[in-house]
């Protein structure tokens, strides 16, 4: 029996770019990022945009077509701009992967044309998608417009849809070419959308860095209150320490059992797809960080101490740490209505044995492959009692 085996090194290199106005005549960035890999020809880039955003930024399909033209030499805009669904119906419509695909298709874009996202998280994820899946992979440039997208979604490696009832069952591994965040789209997120990409920050600084959580729990409120430059520091180091994961975890497309970046995700993918996503992402995570980390204190990971002041400073960012879902038909874990039944899926997700990261202290975690369910259930009564305490003070 004969055998070859072959090695084969694959680099990638993409910028996270951080600018403010990014479609005004005077800023090169957008024409800039083009050019660098393609300044032979004026590539066609084709622009996608989401509904919301659109509705917001009544005029940004003008200013588009306005900059390509004044940046004719470095890109070609595709003229007919996509503008598709926000949030969670993008990725639960299958129709709309088929119209991207078919935009593609009658622009004749090739693998070094572009295809320029421009929306929250959903729309990166699922124009990701159908760009990382025509001709194999055309360039992806993301210009994700919240604060959840610009400091985690939008800066990834992964690409997908929904599909069969399941969050993210479709999709590809595809570094964007580069991603240009523009701040100014922020300035019109309702409070929201606003306070839901903080959460993502609060789970990198407990994984990575202790003093990163010590600004964010001193800024609690002043970012709640939308204090600009909190939130610009926020994004920025968010973004810094998940490319460093991404960089240096030697599994950057998964192919391993663990995920530590996705500390308090099982219960969050699980808490949206049974509120039927009327949660948005970034509060589930917050529950979902909020649940683990007293998970890690009953358990004896965690001190009482470091366990108060994450609860603390989720609730000082104006987070809800509780909803009755938590608790529906938690005694019987194999129900798929059940918040347990999540942790099935995630292992499922990642294929192999259970791998969840709980906390050891703040800027510490540690994998664990076992839960248990009796803990979890006390786990989700102190929150509760929790959540009552601090709406009666």
């Amino acid at each position: 029996m004969k055998s070859i085996e072959q090695n084969v090194p694959v680099s990638f290199t993409y910028n996270i770019h951080f600018t403010s106005g990014l479609f005004e005549h005077d800023n090169a960035l957008f024409s800039d990022t083009v050019t660098k890999a393609s300044a032979e020809v004026a590539r066609k880039v084709l622009f996608v945009i989401d509904a919301g955003v659109s509705q917001h930024h009544p005029d940004l399909k003008n200013q588009i077509k306005s900059y390509a033209k004044s940046h004719a030499d470095a890109f070609q805009a595709v003229n007919e701009i996509q503008v598709i669904p926000g949030g969670e119906a993008v990725k639960n419509d299958p129709t709309i992967i088929d119209q991207l695909h078919e935009a593609i298709n009658a622009a004749n874009l090739d693998r070094h044309s572009y295809v320029a996202a421009i929306g929250g998280g959903a729309v990166l994820d699922a124009v990701g998608y159908a760009a990382g899946t025509a001709h194999r992979g055309i360039r992806l440039i993301r210009i994700p417009t919240t604060v959840l997208a610009q400091n985690d979604a939008g800066i990834g490696v992964k690409n997908g849809v929904n599909a069969f009832g399941k969050k993210n069952f479709l999709g590809t591994f595809a570094p964007p070419f580069a991603v240009l965040n523009d701040f100014s789209f922020l300035n019109t997120l309702d409070q929201r959308d606003w306070r839901s990409g903080i959460s993502e920050a609060v789970k990198v600084a407990l994984l990575k860095d202790a003093d990163f959580f010590e600004f964010l729990e001193d800024k609690a409120t002043a970012l709640d209150h939308r204090a600009p430059e909190a939130m610009h520091h926020l994004i920025y180091r968010c973004a810094e320490l998940h490319l460093e994961h991404i960089a240096t975890s030697g599994d950057p497309f998964e192919m391993g059992s663990s995920r530590p970046l996705d500390f308090g995700h099982w219960s969050a993918h699980k808490l949206e797809q049974i509120t039927d996503y009327e949660l948005r992402h970034g509060e589930a995570v917050a529950i979902g960080l909020a649940l683990d980390c007293i998970y890690s204190q009953v358990d004896g990971l965690l001190s009482e101490e470091a366990c108060q002041r994450v609860l603390t400073m989720l609730r000082n960012a104006g987070y809800k740490l509780f909803i009755p879902e938590l608790e529906h038909k938690i005694d019987a874990p194999e129900n798929p209505e059940s918040i347990f039944h999540g942790l099935e899926e995630f292992r499922e997700h990642l294929g192999g044995e259970l791998t969840i990261m709980l906390l050891e202290e703040i800027g510490t975690g540690r994998e664990v492959h076992e839960v248990d369910y009796d803990v979890y259930r006390e786990a989700i009564s102190e929150l509760k009692a929790f959540e009552e305490q601090r709406a009666q003070v």
